[in-house]
Formats: structure tokens, C-alpha cells, sequence
């Protein structure tokens, strides 16, 4: 970041005293910082304690009194090199989608040429909003880059998705984009709008191409997914019993993020909603971070309309508590928790899907076949994985896996045991021949 130019907008989120700490940090990687806040977040941070870290003034007001015949927004754009939003607000990400300037903040990043960078962070319930997903999932097709908000505890009093990640990991991940940005890393002039990777090839980011991806289409796959939506779903669900523990099962979402990242490579806009991993985001993917079963469906619904396939592949819970407790549960000789049966999100998108294919996984350890061909009929499914997860190279927590792959109305396949990238490769040579045939 040595050298850069970076303007730090503030939108009014709670989390917005951590950007403090963030153009701080900026600083002591080498970049010049200047802050452009909203008035309402004054409310929250002081410009004052902002102006004395970035050693500049704080940019808030549209109708100050302009200083050598520059006009401020317009110069300021001209200065910055990158802008970074900490914390994104779902208003400032609405207004920004939107194509609304009204205030100094978002005039200065509409008249930005350079890459912009968010940092969204909000209430879960706001942040799942279908609103502000589509809205997210515009700015990134327009070529802003999206940061994934942390989950825990909310200043609102909730445990889910939604806080804003601490300032070392933003700066990490902003190093990490800035070595893919064309115009950061360019020798000479940075005029001109940035170029964007796609699945097809390179352009420019006004091409109006919606798809973006990094990962160049892979040609051994027989058919293209290029211009498809496939959702991909990873990780086992979480539910909550009071705000540090939580009610789980042993997936390590390893063959969701396998089928996600091989989709990409057959030219899919991929959308992979995941529960908490520990694993890392497949380049090219659009990625939405859910908790429990609730938040997941909800993810994945409204989304579900514009989908051409949806892959399964997340372990959902079957069960949540009926009452969680807003404070930690302390330590007790016995507890009775009183569960509640969680929707069954596959079976609601078979009752519902028109021209979509849908691939479920089901997880068996006796008569797999059989209890997986009832699955296929009952939840309306074009394929099901079914996996034995009794045997140790197969299932949850391993690199490999085996199986069958059942259909409504043609015979079973059996998969020999096999990596998970190459049987993630195989299901999505499936889901490309289903696509075909729909």
C-alpha cells in the first residue's frame, strides 16, 4: 500500500469507531488516507479523532467553502486511488446501487474512476434482506468489491452475520485485492476505467457483461454452465442456544465449496451461501454467509427465481432450540432444551421450482439407495448425491467421498471412492446435462 492514495468513507453503522482503527492502520502500511463521512455518523465517531489520525480534514459537507477553485467531491475522486467503505451501511449500499448522490460520501465514490471497495455491516435480519443482497450483487456486478461481513454477537443483541470484521482483516484483504487490480499495480497512467476478468475472456467494465468471474472456463468439461445461475449451499447450519453455544453437526463444508469452485470453472455465475467454515472462498464465487437453517432458506429463496439450478450440498439442521437465551446459560449439573423442527429447505424448493434443476445430498449409513430414491421422489429432485458416511473415506471431515447419484427416472450410478474436486467435477457434469435436457 506503499504510496496509494485511499479515501476511508464512513457510513453511520455502530461499527463505525473501528475505522479509526483502520486508517490508522492504513497509514502505518504506507498509504495516504483521507475520511469522507456521512453527518450521521458523526453521531457515532468524531470527525475531529479522524482528522488527527489521517492528518487530514474529514470531507463531510457538500457545500463548504471550496479551497483553490476545486471542487471538492470532484477532487477528491481525482486523489483516490481506491476507496474503502467501513462500516457499509444498507442505506449508503442502496443509495450507491441506486445511482443516488445526495451527500458528500456518496458523490465522491459515484465520481471515483478507480476500484471501490465495501465493507458492509449491519443488523442479519437487514443484511439477508433481499434488498439489500440484490443490491450487493448489482455494486458487484458494476465492479465494486465486496468484503464478507463477520458473524457473532451484534451490537443489536443477536448472535448472527452481519459485524463488521476487525480492522487487520480488512487491511489483509484490501493488500490481497489490491494485487488482482489492474489499475493499482499498472506502471505509468491509471486513466481509464478498470479491467474486469470474465468467465469469457477480458474486458472493460462497462462492457454491460453481468457475469463476472476471475477463473478462466475450463475446456474439459463436455458442456459449458457459461451464462447459468447455480446456488450452491456449504458448511453445517448452527443453531443457537444462547449466544456462545450452539446446536451443530460435523460437516466441514469441503464438498459445497468444491462444487461451487468447479461450477466456476464450467462458466457458472456461481452464488455460494455457506454456513461458518474453515475454509477459503473459491475465487469467482458470489459468497453469502448465513448461520442457522432459517437464515440459509431465507438466502437461498430469494435468490431462488432467477436461479437455473440450486446444489444442496449444505448439512442443515434439522432441529433449533424454541427459546434461545439472549445471555450465556451458565454452568448447571443438567438442562433440558425443548427443540422445534427446522423447515426442510430442499423439499420447500421442489414444491415451488419451475424450470430450475435441483440437486440434493442426502447423508445414509444403511440402504442408501433406497431411503435416497424416497428422498428423490418425496422433495421432487432432479439428482440426489447419496453418500454412506459410515465408512471412514466417505462423508464428513475427509478429502474423498463415494456414493451413488439417483435420479427420478434413470438408473443409479455408482461413484467409486474418489477426491471431493473430482466427484464435485462430476456432479456438475451431471447438473450441465440436466440443464441441457430441461
Amino acid at each position: 500500500m506503499m504510496g496509494k492514495h485511499i479515501i476511508v468513507g464512513v457510513s453511520a453503522g455502530i461499527a463505525a469507531y473501528k475505522s479509526i482503527e483502520l486508517v490508522s492502520r492504513l497509514r502505518k502500511a504506507g498509504a495516504q488516507v483521507k475520511v469522507v463521512m456521512t453527518k450521521n455518523a458523526t453521531h457515532i465517531a468524531s470527525p475531529l479523532t479522524f482528522g488527527e489520525i489521517s492528518g487530514h480534514p474529514v470531507a463531510l459537507d457538500m457545500w463548504e467553502q471550496v479551497h483553490d477553485w476545486n471542487v471538492e467531491h470532484i477532487s477528491l475522486a481525482t486523489w483516490a486511488d481506491a476507496y474503502v467503505i467501513a462500516p457499509a451501511s444498507a442505506n449508503v449500499i442502496g443509495k450507491i446501487a441506486n445511482g443516488i448522490a445526495d451527500d458528500m460520501l456518496t458523490t465522491t465514490v459515484m465520481a471515483t474512476p478507480n476500484p471501490k471497495f465495501l465493507c458492509p455491516a449491519m443488523n442479519s435480519e437487514m443484511y439477508n434482506n433481499p434488498i439489500v443482497q440484490r443490491n450487493l450483487h448489482t455494486l458487484k456486478h458494476d465492479g465494486y468489491h465486496i468484503m464478507q461481513p463477520g458473524s457473532g454477537w451484534l451490537a443489536c443483541g443477536v448472535v448472527g452475520v452481519g459485524r463488521l470484521p476487525e480492522p487487520e482483516e480488512i487491511v489483509s484483504w484490501l493488500n490481497e485485492q489490491f494485487q488482482y487490480e489492474p489499475s493499482l499495480n499498472f506502471e505509468g497512467s491509471t486513466e481509464g476505467r478498470p479491467m474486469v476478468s470474465y468467465a469469457n475472456g477480458t474486458v472493460s467494465a462497462d462492457s454491460g457483461n453481468s457475469l463476472i468471474s476471475n477463473v478462466p472456463v475450463d475446456s474439459s468439461f463436455a458442456l459449458s454452465l457459461t451464462g447459468k445461475l447455480v446456488i450452491v449451499t456449504a458448511g453445517g447450519t448452527q443453531e443457537n442456544i444462547d449466544p456462545v453455544r450452539y446446536i451443530g453437526n460435523r460437516s466441514s463444508g469441503k464438498m459445497g465449496y468444491a462444487i461451487a469452485e468447479q461450477a466456476v470453472r464450467a462458466g457458472a455465475h456461481v452464488i455460494l451461501v455457506s454456513a461458518p467454515t474453515n475454509l477459503k472462498v473459491p475465487d469467482g464465487v458470489d459468497f453469502v454467509l448465513v448461520d442457522s437453517a432459517r437464515s440459509m432458506q431465507q438466502a437461498v429463496d430469494s435468490r431462488f427465481d432467477s436461479a437455473d439450478a440450486v446444489v444442496m450440498a449444505a448439512a442443515v439442521a434439522d432441529f433449533r432450540v424454541v427459546n434461545m437465551a439472549n445471555q450465556k446459560i451458565k454452568k448447571m449439573e443438567t438442562m433440558t432444551l425443548e427443540l422445534v423442527k427446522n423447515p426442510d429447505i430442499l423439499y420447500g424448493l421442489g414444491q415451488k421450482k419451475s424450470h430450475q434443476v435441483l440437486i440434493g445430498f442426502a447423508a445414509e449409513t444403511e440402504r442408501v439407495v433406497e431411503y435416497g430414491m424416497g428422498k428423490v421422489h418425496k422433495k421432487n429432485l432432479d439428482m440426489l448425491v447419496a453418500n454412506d458416511v459410515s465408512k471412514s473415506t466417505a462423508g464428513f471431515n475427509v478429502d474423498t467421498n463415494e456414493g451413488y447419484f439417483l435420479f427420478p427416472n434413470q438408473d443409479a450410478k455408482e461413484i467409486p471412492n474418489m477426491s471431493k474436486q473430482e466427484m464435485a467435477k462430476a456432479i456438475v457434469e451431471e447438473l450441465a446435462t440436466l440443464i441441457q435436457s430441461k
